[in-house]
């Protein structure tokens, strides 16, 4: 059985939709960020508090400390993206890559997505979340954001317009995996509608 280390409006949800679109034998053993016990003044080393990234027992799975991990047999693994590529080969089927060309383009495009989009996006998506966004220094943080992403988007609408999905025109981890980065960033998606391929991904 996989096991998931994570916690949901995290990373771990593109690993927590694909294992369930893939049906796979899977669980989730909770795991929550630390910064958010900090948030609440809970201090994360404290015997009593939640299991959490800084866990003596998580640290030895993630030295990073960082969700989300998989567990398999053995394998520990990290990166959500890398995590969702192995499930979708473990299960085999219409998800996965179907040979080496399509292995190829689905790493692309999870690597393209996590260095061209999801940094700037998580930035938009943050300020929102803090309630930043009505603010002037929010507002500026979203209007750098947005500029950053407008080539990558670009280039994500130039694909959709000729592709029905990101590969093998099916739908696959490869979409799991962008549009859990795409939906981060509300702002550029819904502005003006410039990106319409990009907000149907989402």
């Amino acid at each position: 059985m996989i096991t998931l280390y994570g916690m949901y409006r995290s990373r771990a949800t593109r690993n927590i939709w694909a294992a369930t679109e893939l049906g796979l034998d899977w669980r989730l053993k909770p795991v929550i960020q630390a910064y958010r016990l900090e948030a609440q003044g809970i201090d994360p080393a404290h015997p009593e508090a939640p299991f959490n990234t800084r866990t003596p027992e998580f640290l030895k799975l993630s030295p990073a400390g960082a969700i989300p991990v998989m567990e398999d047999a053995g394998l520990v693994l990290s990166e959500s993206l890398a995590i969702n590529l192995y499930m979708a080969k473990k299960a085999g089927g219409p998800l996965a890559p179907k040979d080496l060309r399509e292995e190829a383009q689905m790493l692309q495009w999870a690597l393209y997505g996590a260095t061209a989009i999801e940094s700037p996006a998580l930035d938009i998506s943050f300020a929102y979340a803090r309630g930043e966004a009505a603010t002037e220094n929010g507002e500026a943080k979203i209007a750098a954001a947005t500029a950053q992403l407008q080539r990558p988007f670009k280039a994500l609408e130039t694909h959709l317009a000729a592709h029905s999905h990101m590969v093998g025109g099916r739908f696959t981890v490869a979409d799991i995996n962008m549009a859990e980065i795409v939906r981060y960033a509300p702002g550029p998606r819904r502005a003006d509608g410039a990106i319409p391929a990009s907000e149907r991904l989402a």
